[in-house]
């Protein structure tokens, strides 16, 4: 057998109905670089993380339906303080979170319901 062929992570995709205010929201939520956009009508944003995965924004004509199968999760210091500013970009909580030892998990949605985890540090409460 030969070497196994190099695959690489290269973005995340987000199906969206309305792309500019989807892109715009996540851009704004974690500070992101507008890149060239892939195809008319798409937006790409770059990676908080040199090297690291693009996201992409593909319009799609259906609207969401159903829990998102995967799905971005990230990290607060301040978890309230957090959820107001996702709530002012046009995002929400869905009402669920999850409390661990490492921290309480909000499950947080996109302005098209797209959801997202919002891991805040231990003992933190929804506000």
């Amino acid at each position: 057998m030969g070497e196994e062929p190099m695959i690489e992570w290269i973005e995340v995709t987000i199906d969206c109905g309305n792309v500019g205010l989807v892109a715009e929201f996540w851009r704004r939520l974690l500070g992101l670089e507008q890149l060239e956009d892939p195809l008319p009508g798409w937006a790409r944003a770059a990676s908080s993380v040199p090297g690291g995965p693009a996201l992409t924004f593909q319009p799609v004509p259906e609207p969401k339906v159903g829990k998102t199968r995967v799905h971005l999760d990230l990290r607060t210091g301040d978890l309230a303080a957090s959820l107001a500013r996702i709530r002012v970009l046009g995002g929400d909580w869905t009402g669920e979170a999850h409390v661990y030892d490492e921290g309480t998990v909000a499950v947080m949605a996109d302005p098209e319901g797209t959801e997202f985890c919002l891991l805040g540090p231990p003992g933190s409460a929804i506000g």
